[in-house]
């Protein structure tokens, strides 16, 4: 797999991707999410591609204290295969270029599948409660 920036004309595949793997919710617009990543730190937002095609993408980010992931997706066709794994590992490898200590991520409970290839990965689960408020809403 190759892994590059994500550029706008991508757009389509990634919310297509993001769909196909149920990270869409009503209450967050893909799109939207996009732009305010593009704004925000457009060089922590990769794609993978296979033979040219995007089958991968994550979203990451890193405020100087711990570093987050959201939206690791790999298009149902091409799980399995280790993509996401290795997509990790560059988060990874890129964050602890910057001295980050500590990687934190959200999983919906709902999704087992993903808890399990996180923990296969290194990951545990942290006695913490995790609260939001929602400033902007999407709809």
């Amino acid at each position: 797999m190759d892994v590059r920036p994500y550029e706008k004309a991508d757009e389509s595949r990634v919310v297509a991707i993001w769909k196909a793997c149920g990270l869409v919710v009503p209450w967050n617009d893909p799109v939207k999410d996009i732009a305010r990543k593009l704004c925000h730190s457009p060089d922590s937002f990769l794609v993978g591609l296979c033979q040219g095609e995007i089958v991968a993408t994550v979203m990451f980010g890193y405020d100087g204290h711990r570093g987050s992931v959201n939206y690791l997706a790999v298009t149902p066709s091409h799980q399995n295969r280790g993509l996401a794994r290795d997509l990790m590992r560059v988060v990874e490898a890129r964050l602890a270029c910057h001295d980050c200590p500590k990687i934190n991520l959200m999983i919906r409970q709902s999704n087992l599948q993903v808890e399990q290839f996180y923990q296969v990965n290194g990951y545990g689960q942290e006695p913490v409660v995790v609260m939001s408020k929602r400033l902007v809403t999407d709809d």
